[in-house]
């Protein structure tokens, strides 16, 4: 049950602060529009702290938390009438229905989420609109919650077991250095918030193990993604191990920039997070689609046994991910998050500055969306644990997702019950 609001208020502002996560010092540091977002900034960071401090160990878990919290704020901003309360109206509602979803999706977080609940309704003028607003989100977080229940992303269904196929010549098998079971199959049949289908957009096949092509990309990771290579500059290297880590942690403080320099209200800036998530979200799935609709291996399989002069001692400069190759997770997602920014934010933007927990110490300038697509590319190259086919293929994939995910944003953000 939802807090009363005079309960809320009696809660320390103290338990707030003691119990927030550090943020990235580029995502402090991002220009704060002279037009307001406060609230949704604040409940942003919420959001990345809570998720950091409780969430699953399966990615699009998480990016599903993210998705259900900012689609109901989205929908309940949208609620808000004309006239000049209509900013107390959507902040109230942001507030509660990110508020709302996160104690029922990361319930160890309770108290945490109720004392910031209560410090930004101190910011709000009392009376029928914040009443109102609250109220919104209310609605819209418990009806958001119930449309998503059994959709099959919990980490159990995520990681639905897969039998490995015998091996054979570009057949996926577990990797080096654990030998892993597969992770991920169960994405395949997971509920997407707005394809129709998981299979929807699956791409092509990969390129024929005879091919010039798929040679030109084993020869290409051989050379630049091993451990000991010679060819890769530091430069190079330093892309590989920045981009290493989670998407879902990367494209925190990139989207973070986007609202943050965004103009819009309230409800357009929940919008933009809310489609975001939902997008990437549908991007996992249609991933894990492709992954094991082709079950290619990975290259480490592939130049230690396979035909082109094997070589059974290469190393990647990075653990393989225990899935198959094609296409690359990684790229699916920058695509995707390339589409939405650039549709809702713009293709270009003032440089901010990117930190990567993979790469403690290092940060990078960026200007557009598009140029953390290309390294993404590049990077997933320089570890030695994809071909550039796989990820092209996935930056296809990804912009498809992404551009399916803007046709029907009307359908997923309007306000339900």
């Amino acid at each position: 049950m939802k807090p009363s609001r005079s309960a809320l208020l009696s809660l320390g502002s103290a338990l707030v602060l003691s119990a927030t996560v550090a943020l990235p010092s580029a995502a402090q540091a991002a220009p704060a529009p002279a037009d307001g977002g406060a609230v949704v900034r604040e409940w942003y960071d919420i959001t990345a702290q809570t998720v950091a401090a409780a969430g699953a160990p399966t990615q699009v878990t998480n990016s599903r938390t993210w998705a259900i919290s900012w689609i109901a704020a989205a929908r309940a901003g949208r609620e808000a009438p004309r006239g000049r309360d209509r900013a107390a109206f959507q902040d109230a509602a942001v507030a509660s229905a990110v508020h709302d979803a996160l104690v029922d999706l990361a319930p160890s977080r309770t108290a945490v989420l109720d004392a910031a609940l209560a410090e930004t309704l101190r910011r709000i003028p009392d009376g029928r609109a914040e009443d109102r607003g609250l109220a919104a989100g209310a609605r819209q977080a418990k009806l958001a919650l119930a449309d998503r229940r059994g959709d099959g992303l919990d980490p159990a269904s995520v990681n639905a077991p897969f039998t490995v196929p015998a091996a054979a010549p570009g057949v996926w098998q577990p990797t080096p250095d654990g030998y892993a079971p597969a992770a991920q199959y169960g994405n395949r049949v997971a509920k997407p918030f707005l394809l129709d289908s998981p299979d929807q957009y699956r791409i092509g096949p990969p390129p024929a193990l005879d091919s010039r092509r798929y040679r030109a990309d084993l020869a290409e990771v051989r050379a630049y993604g091993a451990a000991d290579s010679t060819v890769r500059t530091a430069r190079q290297t330093e892309t590989a191990t920045f981009w290493y880590g989670s998407s879902l942690t990367l494209y925190t403080e990139p989207l973070r920039v986007a609202v943050t320099r965004s103009h819009g209200s309230a409800a357009e800036r929940a919008a933009l997070v809310g489609l975001f998530h939902a997008a990437l979200v549908d991007t996992q799935i249609a991933t894990s689609d492709s992954k094991y609709a082709y079950t290619r291996w990975r290259p480490v399989t592939a130049i230690r046994t396979g035909a082109i002069a094997p070589d059974q001692t290469w190393t990647p400069l990075h653990q393989t991910p225990a899935h198959p190759d094609y296409p690359s997770g990684h790229n699916t997602y920058s695509g995707a998050a390339e589409v939405i920014l650039d549709a809702l934010a713009g293709p270009r933007t003032a440089p901010f500055a990117l930190s990567s927990p993979t790469a403690p110490g290092v940060q990078r300038t960026y200007t557009s969306w598009e140029q953390l697509t290309r390294d993404n590319v590049d990077a997933r190259i320089f570890s030695g644990i994809h071909t550039r086919s796989a990820d092209e293929a996935g930056v296809t994939l990804g912009k498809a997702v992404g551009r399916h995910a803007l046709s029907n944003a009307g359908a997923l953000l309007a306000p339900l019950g």
